[in-house]
């Protein structure tokens, strides 16, 4: 099982996620899209990546708008599998 990450760790990996806050036990960042299908590409791409690592985000999609938040639920909180999806996900997702 993942190890939960500390306090510094997690403070530590948000300085190369600058568009990324933690909300508690988990790493959050919303995106806003051009359009609805744009969004939706984009929810598929981290689909396949969050299959692929058999790790998933909670996705919130409102119209163009979609919230991604990261939490390794069987450790309770944020681990390094949630550092390295953040990652892909603002590699897919973009600016």
């Amino acid at each position: 099982m993942a190890e939960l990450l500390s306090d510094a760790e997690v403070t530590e990996a948000l300085t190369e996620l600058p568009r990324w806050r933690r909300d508690g036990a988990m790493l959050v960042r919303t995106v806003d899209l051009p359009t609805f299908p744009d969004a939706i590409t984009v929810v598929d791409r981290v689909a396949e990546v969050a299959e692929a690592r058999n790790h998933h985000p909670d996705i919130d999609i409102r119209w163009r708008t979609l919230t991604f938040r990261c939490s390794t639920h069987s450790a309770g909180g944020i681990t390094d599998l949630d550092v390295a999806l953040a990652r892909e996900i603002e590699r897919l997702a973009g600016s």
